[in-house]
């Protein structure tokens, strides 16, 4: 088989480290890993600009690009990032928010109202905690700075809601520690977090609502998954099992490393704990890829982006990936 060069943007993430290093190599591939921090800055260029032959890409914008028919791209099952998100939900103390439902009616900041991290906290406050979202005034723009957050690619939901821009000097941060906005969902933890009394978890004991939730629903939330430029695929259609086995064979290597116990691969002073409590909740493998262990996960933000009128039906999961023959017998 000849060497066929990709060019592969992704974060730095203990998970894919081993390719980026090449101590993993897809066969037949010469992966050119990019690193880029910013996720926005990867989705924007993959999705805008075409940049990459292959990449992680949200699952939200991915999933209303099947929904509204476009074929752009296709995806395999791994996921480069996934993360629970009742610890991203913060508020001003002096708001008057003291349980999910008091958000009802609220101003809340949002990076940008589409983006998976945002779905899925709606879904779950929707979902579990019967937050009704109709009344809110929802402001967008960057955590960190003024002006907007990215450049994305914009697709109009099916139904509108109250939602404005945010044109202020102030970036969403600024603007709940000044109280301007009662609440805000971000991606990451606000500046300041920490520093700033007045600025503070709606769930304090996030972790151990974010266990429960995962023990009874089994969602481990998906941000990204791993896209491919579809005309690189259908020239090259064995590219998607090569990557799905190199992505697989690093997630062992990182693994292999957490579980040596003589010495510690994070800096972490609880890490052997940590890894124990994953083992018992998890089975062993907190990052699987592929279809069924991941389905409810998968299905929890198809459910979430019907319900939040980004999609006009519920997508099928088996629709989102490209067959890869023998990986899910």
């Amino acid at each position: 088989m000849h060497t066929l060069p990709l060019t592969f943007a992704c974060g730095r993430y203990d998970r894919t480290e081993a390719l980026r290093t090449g101590e993993v190599e897809p066969e037949g591939i010469a992966l050119n890993y990019i690193a880029i921090e910013a996720s926005r800055e990867i989705f924007d260029r993959f999705v805008g600009g075409r940049d990459f032959d292959c990449a992680e890409l949200s699952i939200s914008e991915y999933i209303r690009m099947v929904d509204a028919g476009e074929d752009r791209f296709v995806a395999i099952p791994v996921f480069p990032s996934r993360v629970f998100r009742h610890g991203f939900i913060f508020i001003n103390r002096n708001s008057g928010i003291r349980t999910p439902k008091d958000l009802e009616g609220k101003r809340i900041g949002v990076g940008l109202y589409t983006q998976t991290a945002a779905v899925v906290i709606r879904g779950h406050l929707q979902n579990d905690f019967g937050v009704d979202f109709s009344k809110v005034k929802w402001v967008q723009g960057a955590i960190e700075k003024p002006g907007p957050h990215g450049q994305p690619v914009t697709r109009p939901l099916l139904k509108p809601i109250d939602l404005v821009e945010n044109t202020s000097r102030y970036s969403l941060a600024d603007l709940l520690a000044r109280g301007e906005i009662d609440a805000m969902i971000p991606a990451r933890r606000p500046p300041g977090f920490g520093k700033n009394p007045d600025i503070v978890r709606l769930f304090p004991n996030y972790r151990e609502v974010e266990r429960d939730m995962y023990a009874k629903q089994k969602i481990h939330p998906i941000m990204h998954l791993l896209g491919i430029r579809r005309e690189v695929y259908e020239r090259n259609p064995w590219v998607a099992s090569s990557l799905y086995r190199a992505f697989n064979d690093a997630k062992e290597f990182a693994l292999d490393l957490m579980r040596v116990t003589i010495t510690q691969s994070t800096m972490f002073p609880w890490h052997n704990a940590e890894y124990d409590e994953i083992e018992s909740l998890m089975g062993g493998d907190p990052w699987p890829y592929g279809i069924e262990p991941n389905r409810p996960s998968i299905e929890a933000m198809i459910r979430f982006l019907h319900q939040q009128n980004m999609i006009a039906r519920e997508v099928k999961v088996d629709e989102l990936f490209v067959p890869l023959p023998g990986m899910f017998d």
